[in-house]
């Protein structure tokens, strides 16, 4: 069955009145396709599964049937179970069960789920709850534990199947749907339908009618798609310009790396952005004070992976920015769904750099819509930004007519100072926007990316990695002979910078290294960004590195079996002494 447009209000689909009266306080009147095609099977507790985009409303399509048919029950254990894949959504589908049934005051629902408090989940489950939603992983645990039980389960809900499948929870899914009675009803729905998912829909569910959003342009209609060519090493500098141009409310900057996520909201900090990372190595608890200030507005902008921002649903979320293009497209539709969510209007913004292009084609394939290039914004733009907020922001207390007492203290020092009210008014605005120049001149930024074999070590963050590459021959290290046999020193020029150490890597340029190979291979291999990867100095024999003073040991010892060019990098810390070989034994 293919839904196309949602027909029905809500009061034709057959929920229970307490339900309705609650979507009437919340001003919800006309279902979306998926939900009006999901909620009479999931009443009639029919199988089904539900193929669907992010934000076309799934959480609604079967949470509010579930709700009308177990939320008034004297049950004291678990009927209804919903699994996601991240913490973030099993917390965001918790939520919506409650908002969805705060007509019911006996309705209980408690949240499974990883790097949370076993006691308050166990004191739930012992005391009794109809409503458990969770990541699989938690689930699996409380049921060794023997803290969950499903043998009355009368419905399971698997949420964003495919996304489990990605995250390696298969085989936990696949035990809880094996551990639930045989009359259960399944619901599972899913963006997208790999085989294997197909399989276990066919394995575990019953005749189940199926429900599919055909097009993926219904997810992202509402929303304006932009990219914006940009130099690896310039996309920081990109970041902060597209900030000053736009209009935005709130903001979620996609990168891949959770190193990344911390050094671009370090950034943002010092530019005076209300920016904060948020990623997996954060402790649960922060990662939710995190989300509930950008709800509150004390901050504006997220710096987020992928998976750490499934089932994120902050309304003020007007803009989507992926700093970092997504592998697939799936992806990169699940990210800008996060604004322009339930029919409000969204920015989406993507970084192209030059091996980016084949991604964006396939991208625009996937959604059927053409991405719409924009200007890398230039300091003209900035500058008529930044007088045109001012300009509001004085129109604004104009309007409040608050001017007192400052009206008559400025009268008194105008005259006191001699100065013309133009000039006072001035020098206040200096005083107003401190040190930051308030209009600034371009620097050298590149619009287009260069050619692919002009980019140099591509990274998710910050500017390029400081590389120096020696064309001709240096002097050579100590235990090195000239081509008239004398011995030569040579030290790597000048002193690695504050922080930083100098290593020695046993990879040279007869070796055919070149700098890209060595930053590739430290960032991959120490799980480090190339950001923080120093100068490199490539001499024939060696070349040296500079690295951060807080690198781990077992990342250097990691990094000295790493090979490059057909070597060993054996790095060791920079000397101007050469490395003292063994001498072999003479033979007796």
């Amino acid at each position: 069955m293919t839904a196309e447009h949602a027909t029905p209000g809500f009061d034709a689909l057959g929920l229970a009145t307490p339900v309705l009266s609650t979507l009437a306080s919340l001003n919800y009147l006309q279902p979306s396709p998926i939900q009006a095609q999901m909620i009479p099977l999931m009443l009639a507790g029919r199988d089904v599964i539900g193929q669907a985009q992010t934000g076309t409303g799934k959480t609604a399509a079967f949470a509010l049937p579930l709700i009308s048919r177990f939320a008034d029950s004297s049950a004291r254990h678990a009927q209804v179970l919903v699994l996601a894949p991240t913490r973030e959504l099993a917390l965001q589908v918790t939520e919506s069960f409650s908002r969805y049934s705060s007509a019911y005051s006996s309705m209980q629902v408690v949240s499974l789920c990883g790097g949370m408090d076993y006691r308050p989940q166990t004191r739930a489950l012992r005391d009794g709850v109809q409503f458990v939603i969770g990541t699989p992983g938690r689930v699996i645990d409380h049921l060794n534990r023997g803290t969950l039980k499903l043998d009355q389960l009368e419905c399971l809900v698997l949420d964003e199947a495919d996304e489990m499948l990605r995250m390696g929870f298969i085989d936990d899914v696949e035990a809880v749907l094996a551990a639930m009675p045989t009359s259960c009803q399944v619901a599972l729905f899913s963006a997208t339908m790999p085989t294997q998912i197909r399989k276990l829909a066919q394995k575990y569910l019953k005749n189940p009618e199926e429900i599919t959003i055909k097009s993926k342009t219904e997810t992202v209609a509402a929303i304006r798609q932009r990219y914006l060519f940009v130099n690896y090493r310039d996309k920081m500098d990109a970041l902060v310009r597209v900030l000053e141009c736009e209009d935005y409310d709130g903001v979620i900057v996609f990168a891949r790396t959770k190193e990344s996520t911390v050094e671009i909201a370090d950034a943002l900090q010092r530019q005076n952005y209300r920016a904060v990372a948020l990623n997996g190595d954060m402790p649960q608890n922060l990662r939710e004070q995190t989300v509930e200030q950008l709800k509150s507005k004390r901050i504006d902008i997220l710096v987020a992976t992928d998976v750490v921002a499934r089932g994120l649903d902050v309304p003020r979320i007007s803009h989507v920015i992926n700093y970092d293009i997504s592998f697939d497209a799936e992806t990169y539709v699940h990210r800008i769904g996060r604004t322009g969510r339930a029919g409000r209007e969204g920015d989406a913004i993507l970084f192209v750099t030059a091996k980016d292009k084949r991604l964006l084609q396939t991208i625009e394939r996937v959604t059927r819509q053409k991405v719409e290039e924009m200007p890398l914004p230039t300091s003209a733009d900035i500058n008529a930004a930044r007088e045109r907020r001012l300009r509001e922001q004085l129109e604004r207390v104009l309007e409040k007519g608050q001017l007192e007492p400052f009206r008559g203290l400025l009268a008194r020092w105008q005259e006191e100072l001699e100065v013309a009210p133009l000039e006072l008014a001035a020098a206040m605005a200096v005083l107003a926007q401190g040190d930051r120049e308030f209009h600034i001149q371009d620097r050298p930024v590149s619009a287009r990316p260069p050619r692919d074999r002009d980019e140099r070590p591509r990274d998710s963050a910050g500017p390029r990695v400081r590389v120096e590459y020696k064309e001709r021959a240096p002097r050579r290290q100590d235990g090195e002979r000239s081509e008239r046999g004398e011995r030569r020193t040579v030290k790597a020029p000048s002193a690695p910078e504050a922080g930083m150490v100098r290593y020695r890597i046993a990879v040279g340029r007869k070796h055919g290294v070149k700098p890209a190979n060595i930053v590739g291979a430290i960032a991959n291999e120490a799980n480090m960004n190339s950001q923080n990867i120093g100068r490199i100095d490539i001499f024939p024999e060696f070349s040296t590195v500079d690295l951060p003073q807080s690198m781990p040991s077992t990342s250097l010892q990691h990094l000295r079996n790493v090979w490059v060019s057909g070597q060993k990098l054996s790095i060791s810390p920079w000397s101007d002494k050469p490395p003292v070989k063994p001498r072999k034994a003479k033979a007796e």
